[in-house]
């Protein structure tokens, strides 16, 4: 299968990033380089792009598109928490922009086997990065019933999730349980059939907690935006497209103190603890897909996109 991903809100990414020709930009989550090609296509040959992915078919279907592009792209197989080690190896000190387009891309929610989907039965994967031992049906089938009802809360929002964890348990002393389909029928009867009927289907929640505790994302997210501002050049800007309200409400925080990172107590008529702020959050409220976006593109719909300029 070709790994296909629609680029999310191009026209205001592009616009964002404010690319100058010689610059040198990042894309952390490369997927298949449909914002990446853009940025590629207006830096001259002085310019630079570095591409980060830790999916091993995005990083192979990213070097076969921009190399028909230009010479000026190095793509490197990394999650984007590497963000420091992929710029020292590469002798690189500033960047004059970072892209990150977060969650899962079409091509790996499309691909059966992968296991991200309810939508298909397949083992219960949902690596991103398929180098690493752990899958979802670790999860499943190791974590104890108040780990699991922690994490279907805390990350999915579900709230059934002390039922669905519960059952979850029963089942697996019986027999592991291996795929999502066996999966789907367990948080179906789970979940009370007048809540089914309102919501939309039952395994999204669970299914988008366990991928995101599997794959670390939040906390990776977490440890990479100071990171990726600390390696910005005066006037450089770092873009970042979420999903959910999870990740939209990290990146905001973060951005918002490195706007003001003062820690002195609100009563304070001076700030006294020396913070110096290390740019500024040109998104006070988010940018959203428009009409016909969400139309051509139903996935866009709950994207929204963040945007800090060092100064």
């Amino acid at each position: 299968m070709e790994f296909h991903h629609i680029p999310i809100m191009l026209d205001s990414v592009i616009e964002n990033l404010k690319i100058k020709p010689d610059g040198v930009y990042v894309d952390g989550t490369v997927g298949g380089a449909g914002h990446s090609s853009e940025i590629l296509r207006r830096l001259s040959d002085r310019g630079r792009l570095i591409a980060i992915d830790q999916d091993r078919a995005a990083v192979e279907t990213a070097k076969a598109r921009l190399s028909a592009i230009s010479d000026r792209a190095t793509v490197v197989k990394s999650n984007f928490v590497n963000f420091d080690i992929v710029l020292d190896d590469l002798g690189v000190n500033r960047v004059d922009g970072v892209l990150l387009d977060l969650g899962v891309s079409s091509y790996q929610f499309d691909q059966a086997d992968r296991g991200f989907s309810y939508r298909f039965d397949a083992p219960l994967d949902m690596r991103m990065d398929q180098s690493q031992d752990e899958t979802a049906a670790d999860i499943i089938n190791g974590y104890s019933e108040e780990e699991l009802t922690r994490i279907l809360r805390e990350y999915g929002e579900e709230p059934f999730a002390s039922r669905i964890a519960r059952n979850i348990c029963r089942r697996r002393e019986e027999k592991p349980i291996r795929t999502t389909f066996e999966l789907n029928e367990l948080i179906t009867s789970s979940i009370p059939a007048s809540a089914r009927r309102d919501g939309g289907h039952p395994s999204k929640q669970t299914f988008q907690a366990i991928r995101i505790v599997l794959n670390r994302e939040l906390q990776v997210l977490e440890e990479s935006i100071d990171l990726m501002i600390r390696r910005l050049s005066p006037g450089g800007r770092l873009c970042i497209i979420t999903f959910h309200s999870l990740e939209d409400r990290i990146v905001k925080t973060a951005m918002r103190t490195a706007e003001k990172p003062c820690i002195c107590p609100p009563d304070f008529p001076v700030c006294v603890c020396g913070r110096i702020p290390s740019g500024k959050v040109i998104t006070r409220k988010p940018i959203v897909p428009d009409e016909e976006e969400m139309k051509k593109n139903p996935r866009s719909r709950s994207a929204k996109l963040r945007v800090f300029e060092k100064k």
